[in-house]
């Protein structure tokens, strides 16, 4: 009797202990959750801000003064729209891609009996740490005739070492058991890799399609190294330019820069949204494929 007055005693004890920290866990994300929705709700009220309003400094987490001239003025000036559509084919491509080629590089990096893999396994975690650098890159680009087309700003970031260790981890998990099923069946080598362990990989799927999208959304560095056309050049290249531009103004006037910091806005806004429009959709199996390609393996 005694015993069970300690064990209901205990629980009540590691009831309220729970829900002090329920309340300060929540507290504490609010507040990060505040931090980080600042700057784009702040992008955001700027953007359908009036230009007198921006000018006069009244712009707070509110649009003042609802206009729509910035983004009609950033859509119809002829350059954002086709810089949009190239984001979209190069993330699209690129993505696809690099998901493919990393899962055929991590499937087999998965099986320790593979002869050969503990060597260039190795060899492959060995290019994370070091690397040729900017300039051997750039001429690597040139001597393959690749300057100045879709490949030189596909092809770099198609394999990540990082993110082909997360999928070799989760393909660790695949029940061998099935594999072998699939073999008994008449399945070949690439027949158990895309009918079973491709369907299997769903999470880590989602998790790397994420990451390579938002990497080739953002990416501008490859396009100012090796991209020299304008009618190539994503949405990223873009609002690097107009970011610049505007710093340039900084000394000629005051209301240059404020123009430009309502363009930069606008345009920042248009840029971001997709990938936050994908993000809730794939956000479980995101969660789920980090938790699983991170910790086994």
């Amino acid at each position: 009797m005694a015993k069970s007055k300690y064990q209901k005693g205990s629980a009540i004890k590691v009831s309220r202990a729970y829900r002090i920290f329920t309340v300060c866990n929540n507290v504490l994300l609010a507040l990060i959750c505040a931090v980080m929705l600042y700057p784009f709700l702040y992008l955001i009220a700027q953007s359908f801000s009036s230009y007198e309003a921006i000018v006069a400094g009244k712009v707070g987490l509110w649009p003042v003064d609802f206009s729509l001239d910035t983004y009609v003025y950033v859509v119809t000036n002829g350059v954002f729209i086709p810089d949009y559509i190239n984001t979209i084919i190069y993330s699209v491509v690129g993505t696809f891609c690099a998901l493919f080629f990393s899962s055929l590089l991590a499937y087999p990096m998965s099986k320790q009996e593979l002869w050969g893999n503990k060597i260039v396994g190795p060899l492959i975690i060995f290019t994370m740490y070091f690397g040729g650098g900017m300039i051997p890159n750039y001429l690597l680009m040139i001597s393959l005739g690749l300057r100045d087309t879709v490949a030189a700003f596909i092809l770099p970031g198609m394999i990540s070492t990082y993110y082909v260790i997360l999928m070799r981890s989760f393909f660790v998990t695949v029940p061998r058991e099935l594999e072998e099923a699939g073999e008994i069946d008449g399945l070949n080598k690439f027949g158990v890799f895309f009918r079973i362990a491709l369907p299997l990989s769903k999470p880590i799927l989602a998790t790397m399609l994420l990451f390579y999208l938002v990497q080739y959304w953002n990416n501008w560095f490859d396009a100012f190294l090796y991209l020299d056309t304008q009618d190539k050049w994503p949405v990223a290249y873009y609002l690097r330019n107009l970011i610049s531009t505007s710093s340039s103004t900084s000394e000629d006037a005051g209301e240059a820069i404020t123009i430009a910091a309502n363009i930069k806005s606008c345009a920042m806004v248009l840029t971001a949204a997709p990938i936050i429009c994908v993000y809730p959709f794939i956000q479980k199996y995101f969660v789920q494929g980090m938790m699983l390609g991170g910790v086994k393996g």
